[in-house]
């Protein structure tokens, strides 16, 4: 009888295709040279089954959602995100480059909520315990219902959790932990999928919790494949420079809540400190005489944020002139340029322009096209914008001001931190109540804005 022969296999890294043999294009991403080869046996152990009861289909109606709270944590801005706390038997992947904060933010949050009746294990993989022992007294951290447990084996890990039933779980990071039913090396596409498979089954099944950290890649990529991200529950990326003091937590996929919303921290030396008026923070350092900067206002989820927009235009003396952008898109930067260029007659062609959104903010959103054009506009003149005025709106490719939308909760923001006066598109009067705490300039044309703000 022929001996139990293992059989090769390959996997795309980038989508988790699988082929029988190498090729050099994926035919499902579509990605060059993602193929990786990897070994498994040909019969594999079946997988325990997690239910109790047969399938079946129940009406729409009849499902109860009384067996799914919500766990407040102890960060209000990572309940924001979360969009009001973690959902018992979710599972939710934190990313981030390395030295952000992913760690620091889940171990303050593992040690807050462990109590007497609510033990927390914290697998931890990169680190051994004595590691994790010194950051969590760094951090001026103590719990004696938190539990560190030093291990990479998924087998190991679900024996652990299966003994001493804890209440919520960390992964630290999911990257390293790896299954001993697969020959694959950890952090592989098959290991990723595998154990992250048999994480959420737990999660599911006994109502914890798991929080996972992932790796990301040079380009900013959740490290592993594709479909790591489709299965967990929640995705939440830290955002900023790690030499900066301001991190931005934001969702990019949450099953129980909206993935507008963005928590904003602090990195101190005793971890991460809540920020709860980004718009105080950004405009702190704000000078009032100085040109190219401007204050817009963006919304994020519920939240309306103020922030410093900068901008510096200077003659080219490398004979292509240079476009760099810190928080903005570049291709919606050069059409604000074209703009600036066709309808205002501004000769930036031949100009470097630098825009920056101070804080490591990211602006997405387009209700800040008049702060950057008055900002490339102000220094470009080297005149000074009115410190005492909000910019919003969209600027269309006829030069025209289009309409925003959360007008009045952005008003809102704009006068509760003492600014008189907003400079608005027209098509947002008509929403506006008769009388409001903030001097409204309602405009149709960029041209006009400019007119208005530049002193």
């Amino acid at each position: 009888m022929a001996k139990d022969r293992v059989k090769t296999q390959f996997v795309c890294q980038n989508c988790g295709n699988v082929s029988p043999r190498w090729q050099g294009k994926c035919p499902a991403c579509e990605a060059w040279n993602t193929y990786v080869e990897e070994l498994q046996p040909r019969s594999r152990a079946q997988a325990s089954s997690l239910k109790n009861v047969p399938s079946t289909a129940i009406a729409l109606d009849a499902v109860s959602t009384d067996m799914m709270p919500r766990l407040e944590t102890i960060s209000p801005e990572f309940n924001r995100v979360l969009g009001g706390g973690i959902v018992l038997g979710s599972v939710v992947l934190i990313g981030g480059d390395p030295g952000i904060g992913k760690s620091t933010l889940l171990l303050q949050e593992a040690a807050g909520l462990s109590r007497a009746d609510f033990p927390v294990l914290y697998v931890t993989g990169e680190e051994s315990a004595q590691q994790t022992k010194m950051r969590a007294q760094r951090l001026g951290l103590t719990s004696e219902h938190l539990f560190i447990l030093a291990e990479t084996e998924q087998e190991s890990i679900l024996n652990v959790i299966a003994q001493m039933a804890p209440r919520m779980v960390v992964i630290d990071s999911i990257q390293t932990v790896y299954t001993s039913l697969l020959q694959s090396f950890p952090g592989s596409v098959s290991q990723v999928r595998e154990c992250t498979l048999r994480l959420i089954q737990v999660a599911k099944k006994d109502h914890i919790p798991v929080l996972l950290v992932g790796h990301v890649t040079k380009e900013g990529l959740l490290a592993g494949p594709k479909v790591l991200e489709h299965m967990v529950d929640a995705l939440l990326l830290f955002e900023g420079d790690r030499d900066q003091f301001y991190r931005i937590l934001r969702a990019a996929k949450n099953r129980f809540g909206s993935t507008r919303e963005i928590g904003v921290f602090e990195m101190t030396e005793r971890g991460l400190r809540d920020v709860p008026n980004p718009s105080k923070v950004f405009l702190s350092e704000r000078r009032l005489e100085t040109s190219g900067s401007s204050v817009i206002c963006c919304m994020e989820g519920t939240r309306p944020i103020l922030l410093e927009i900068q901008a510096l235009v200077s003659p080219s003396n490398y004979g292509m002139s240079q476009r760099n952008t810190t928080g903005f898109d570049i291709k919606r930067i050069q059409m604000l340029l074209a703009v600036l260029e066709k309808r205002l007659d501004y000769r930036v062609g031949a100009m470097d322009v630098y825009v920056n959104a101070v804080g490591g903010f990211r602006v997405d959103e387009t209700a800040a096209d008049l702060g950057v054009v008055a900002c490339i506009a102000s220094s470009m003149r080297n005149r000074v914008i009115d410190a005492q005025a909000v910019l919003i709106g969209e600027i269309g490719l006829g030069g025209e001001l289009r309409a925003v939308s959360h007008i009045e909760a952005r008003l809102a923001e704009a006068a509760k931190m003492g600014f008189q006066r907003a400079v608005i598109p027209k098509g947002n009067k008509k929403h506006l109540p008769q009388s409001t705490s903030i001097h409204i300039f309602a405009v149709d044309k960029v041209a006009e804005a400019l007119e208005t703000v530049l002193q």
